[in-house]
């Protein structure tokens, strides 16, 4: 490969990784208010914790809310976990994964996973890989 090729190539490769995604999410633990005010916003980890979680825990005494940062894996595992105990009655544990900023924040503003989320992600590159191809074609 030529060495303008090669830097082209690694350009093109590096173009997805060098977009670091972080995502804010509200963070609080066992809480009465649904804690989606300011105070509770935190800047999650890096491409490691790509979700907001969200836990509703149905108890005696009330309502009781949990929020956080979760990685996609274990925020997935965990509801779907959970899915049988979302009755909202007493007892009732519902948690939910959501990957938009703020996402599990007031219930209004509730957006679901998305599908399509890691084909979406990677839309941008695919032109990219297009031109390298025709560039490496042509220039042969």
């Amino acid at each position: 490969m030529r060495r303008c090729e090669t830097l082209l190539l690694i350009i093109i490769l590096t173009a997805g990784v060098s977009t670091a995604l972080q995502i804010q999410c509200y963070q609080c633990e066992d809480r009465h208010d649904d804690c989606s005010s300011p105070e509770f916003i935190v800047n999650c980890t890096v491409n490691v914790q790509d979700m907001c979680q969200k836990e509703v825990l149905v108890m005696e005494n009330g309502v009781h809310y949990r929020k956080s940062c979760a990685s996609s894996g274990a925020c997935l595992i965990a509801s779907s976990g959970y899915q049988q105990f979302c009755t909202g009655k007493l007892n009732s544990v519902c948690i939910s994964c959501c990957n938009t900023p703020l996402c599990n924040g007031p219930r209004h503003k509730r957006r679901a996973l998305s599908s399509a989320r890691s084909l979406h992600m990677l839309m941008p590159t695919i032109p990219l890989i297009a031109a390298v191809h025709s560039f490496l074609s042509y220039s042969h």
